[in-house]
C-alpha cells in the first residue's frame, strides 16, 4: 500500500519529500525481502543495527529507539542521543558531554539495564531544561524617586 502512494500524496499528508522517499525505500525493502522483519526479534541487537541501517533514512539512533521501544531490549545504550549524553554529564558531574567510550565505561556496572537507565538520563536532561526555563525574573534595584 505505501509503495503505491505517490510522493505528492505523502507530501500532502505532511511529510517532507525526503521523509516520503525514506518511507518508500523502507516499504520497498520490506516487500523485496531485504528487511527480514519476521526474524528481527530473534537477532542480536548489533545485527539488527547493521540490518536496518541499510535503509535510507534509518540510522543507529532510530534502530536504538526500535530496540528499546518496539523489541523491548533491556541493554540498549543510545550513546549518540543528545539527551542521554546530557543526562550522563549532569549525573556524573562531567565538564563536557561524554564520548561513546566514556559512556560505555561509566555504564559497566549497570550495562545489562541500559535501556531503563536511558529513560532516567532523558528525565534528568528534561529536568535540567525545565529548570533552566523557570528562572525567576531579575529584580530591579533602581527605584524612582518622587
Amino acid at each position: 500500500m505505501v509503495r503505491a502512494l505517490s510522493i505528492a500524496k505523502m507530501r500532502a499528508a505532511g511529510l517532507s519529500g525526503q521523509k516520503a522517499s525514506y518511507i518508500k525505500d523502507l516499504a520497498e525493502k520490506f516487500s523485496d525481502g531485504t528487511i527480514k522483519h519476521r526474524v528481527l526479534h530473534k537477532m542480536e541487537s548489533a545485527d539488527i543495527v547493521e540490518h536496518l541501517t541499510q535503509v535510507k533514512g534509518i540510522g543507529v539512533w532510530s534502530v536504538h529507539m526500535f530496540l528499546i521501544f518496539t523489541l523491548n531490549r533491556l541493554d540498549v545504550l543510545p550513546t549518540g542521543d543528545l539527551g542521554i549524553r546530557k543526562g550522563f554529564q549532569i549525573l556524573y558531574k562531567l565538564k563536557g558531554l561524554p564520548s561513546h567510550e566514556e559512556m560505555e565505561r561509566l555504564a559497566q556496572p549497570w550495562r545489562a539495564h541500559a535501556s531503563l537507565a536511558s529513560w532516567y538520563f532523558w528525565r534528568v536532561a528534561d529536568g535540567a531544561k525545565a529548570k533552566a526555563k523557570v528562572r525567576p525574573p531579575a529584580v530591579s534595584r533602581s527605584r524612582s524617586r518622587s
